[in-house]
């Protein structure tokens, strides 16, 4: 999965503006400027694509973290937003982002019918190099993006007061 297609689908479940991506990118340490957000909102085959960068996917993850959490009291433990960024370390952020706790992470893909043992979820979050580690596929981010866009959502329509139509 490319870093637009992730970046498209949790701007998406978080319904998130172009202004407040541009804010979050700031928080992680990236200045971006607003006009270019549409470009790397847009498909590889659509005119004036922009392919999205580790260091800018790593920096909306963080500023990501910031802004729903606050800062960390300890600059010196943050993790710096150049290094490669994978499907593991994308899930691992979000799960920080959202205070998504084991159970939570567990409801939001049943959500998508991605259901999973709390074993295989947890060698997900393991070290690369632990002997349990295992590489979040594609298909399963997906899914996790996907029960993450129905809960979010949903939560947010189910908010608000529905309309009656007129006769």
């Amino acid at each position: 999965m490319t870093n637009n297609d992730t970046l498209r689908r949790i701007r998406y479940a978080l319904d998130l503006p172009d202004a407040t991506i541009v804010e979050i990118c700031k928080l992680g340490g990236h200045d971006l400027e607003k006009s270019s957000i549409a470009a790397l909102l847009k498909k590889e085959e659509e005119e004036g694509y922009l392919a999205c960068s580790d260091l800018v996917m790593g920096s909306f993850l963080d500023g990501l973290i910031i802004h729903k959490r606050g800062p960390k009291e300890n600059k010196a433990e943050q993790a710096d937003a150049a290094s490669p960024i994978n499907n593991n370390i994308i899930l691992k952020k979000l799960r920080i982002a959202l205070e998504l706790k084991e159970d939570a992470l567990l409801e939001i893909l049943e959500l998508a019918h991605a259901g999973i043992t709390k074993a295989k979820l947890s060698a997900l979050f393991r070290k690369e190099g632990h002997k349990n580690y295992k590489e979040c596929g594609n298909q399963f981010l997906r899914s996790f993006l996907k029960g993450l866009t129905i809960r979010f959502r949903d939560q947010r329509d189910n908010s608000r007061p529905v309309r009656q139509e007129r006769s």
